[in-house]
């Protein structure tokens, strides 16, 4: 089932894949140049399909194709053993069918994402107060991770009308979603995740809301997001963003790059075999330093290396704060209350480190024991998460044992991640082995490491300042000035014709699901800027706006 987000309901699977395509220009603007700030998926995205209406758009981009899409190598191995390490985007829900059309269109090879008692991984260890927990079904857990599960249901059926929603989102019932929705609007909006779940009845053990922040529910410990709004998870929940996960193999940038490369099969206005990367001879221009409405009433983006360029329309995909940390942008160009909402912007920290070990080692089994010697693993150590990734070639296959891997040794958000930042990657990786030498003491995991890690904390890195958007209690307003900026016909002219995409634009943040959305969007925004229209077949985001709008609080 293809996500409907229930803030705008929007089919947008459906929209790219209809017959009629995602709109038509007048000859007039065929072939003009449009500014796409940041190569990332929604930048690749917006720029992909403006080209195939005929646009040139061109790309400016400050660092590496692909966003936070990235993917390290290790120079010991070949790429081709899928033996590479995801720093940013690393799994992607099946109901993303947006993010879906890229993969199916770029022929792109996934496989399940070995998350926490997930079918396919081979075993989970969940170890809390010093006490590990072996399972390789979730039927193996003791009886009270149930209990907080259950306890978990019974929250979001009480006091989120869930059941209801998840009905009318399967039934793509975009009427019963938006009376749902709009109910819970205002009532969650300025509840926080924790105040959330320390109120449902269901919840009034401390210790099992101790537990349930540990070890969550999908891909582990959900406690770093409990200062969060209860809107922003409840969206995960409702379009099942937490379940059925895929992984990229060979590593999630393979797609932006995939998507730079691709020359369509139909596009109008430019040669057969035409690419994003011809149209740019090779390399996305500079990174932009400012951003300013010229005399003639057209918008300037000058690069950092001092060239001024004149467009009609830009679309930033950047990360919001960049607008004015990075990006020396004319106030002018956005509204007070739209100023106040790229500002107001939270967003969380992350980190990973990846080591390259030398084969899928976790698959053997202790001979005393019968256990996988090494498992999926959370805990309230430093590390909280570890995730053990094999080249994906599956079992059946008998050089898989013997083929290089990777350990994602810790993969931390917020409080801790900021625990890691000021540590070398060395300091990171001896501390690390150490927390796993106290769960698993009869492995000598050092052992089987190869060449050099890998680490990122997302917070330092300066074109992201941080992994992604989390809204507060009290940020659905400023989210929606974000999300429905694309929708400009009743904005004064000033601030006209630059448009936001990217997943912290998005209802939701963290996954390329909303980049692709949100790119979608602003394509149609573009479009209907320069005098183009949707065929009437395949009304876009904007056609429908006035019956699927977010509820606008007072």
């Amino acid at each position: 089932m293809a996500m409907l987000v229930p803030d705008f309901p929007f089919p947008y699977a459906e929209h790219l894949a209809a017959p009629a395509g995602l709109g038509e220009l007048p000859p007039h603007a065929q072939g003009t140049e449009v500014a796409v700030i940041g190569a990332g998926m929604a930048g690749l995205v917006t720029a992909y399909e403006l080209m195939r209406l005929g646009l040139r758009p061109v790309l400016h981009e400050a660092g590496e194709i692909g966003g936070r899409l990235r993917t390290a190598t290790f120079p010991q191995v070949d790429r081709s053993t899928g033996a590479v390490a995801d720093l940013g985007g690393m799994r992607f829900p099946a109901s993303g069918r947006a993010f879906g059309h890229y993969l199916d269109l770029l022929d792109v090879a996934t496989a399940p994402f070995p998350n926490p008692l997930a079918p396919q991984t081979p075993s989970t260890v969940i170890e809390l107060g010093g006490r590990a927990v072996y399972a390789e079904r979730p039927e193996d857990l003791p009886p009270v991770f149930a209990e907080v599960s259950h306890h978990w249901a019974t929250a979001l059926a009480e006091g989120a009308d869930l059941p209801a929603l998840r009905v009318a989102v399967a039934a793509r019932a975009t009427r019963q979603i938006k009376q749902i929705w709009n109910r819970l609007v205002p009532r969650l909006d300025e509840e926080s995740f924790y105040g959330f779940v320390a109120r449902s009845p269901a919840f009034g053990d401390f210790s099992h809301r101790e537990l349930f922040g540990q070890v969550g529910f999908g891909t582990g410990g959900w406690d770093t997001d409990f200062p969060n709004s209860m809107l922003e998870i409840l969206r995960v929940v409702a379009t099942d963003a937490d379940d059925q996960h895929v992984r990229i193999l060979g590593g999630a940038q393979q797609v932006p790059l995939a998507l730079w490369r691709h020359t369509p099969e139909t596009l109008t206005g430019h040669p057969v075999g035409t690419s994003l990367e011809s149209l740019h001879d090779g390399a996305p221009r500079p990174a932009v330093r400012a951003l300013r409405r010229l005399d003639d009433g057209r918008l300037g983006v000058l690069d950092r290396w001092g060239t001024e360029r004149a467009y009609p329309a830009v679309v930033s995909t950047v990360q919001s704060w960049l607008l004015s940390a990075g990006i020396d942008t004319d106030e002018s160009l956005f509204s007070h209350d739209l100023w106040m909402a790229l500002e107001r912007s939270h967003y969380m920290q992350s980190s990973k480190t990846f080591v390259l070990v030398d084969r899928p080692f976790w698959r053997d089994r202790d001979p005393v024991t019968g256990r996988h010697v090494m498992s999926t693993t959370l805990t309230d150590r430093l590390t909280r998460g570890t995730y053990l990734l094999d080249g994906g070639r599956g079992l059946d296959d008998p050089a898989a044992a013997h083929t290089p891997a990777v350990v994602c040794l810790s993969y931390t958000w917020n409080d801790d991640a900021l625990k890691w930042l000021a540590l070398p990657t060395d300091e990171r990786v001896r501390l690390m082995l150490h927390s796993m030498s106290k769960i698993y003491p009869d492995l000598d995991l050092a052992a089987h490491i190869r060449g050099e890690p890998v680490t990122i904390s997302w917070e330092n890195e300066p074109h992201f300042m941080g992994a992604f958007r989390g809204n507060l209690p009290g940020h659905y307003r400023y989210q929606r000035r974000l999300f429905t900026h694309f929708v400009q016909d009743a904005f004064p002219a000033e601030h006209r014709g630059v448009f936001l995409a990217g997943d912290d634009i998005s209802f939701t943040p963290g996954w390329a699901e909303g980049a692709v959305q949100t790119a979608i969007n602003a394509v149609w925004g573009v479009v209907r800027h320069l005098g183009g229209t949707c065929a009437p077949t395949n009304p876009g985001p904007g056609d429908r706006f006035g019956e699927l709008a977010p509820i606008r609080l007072p």
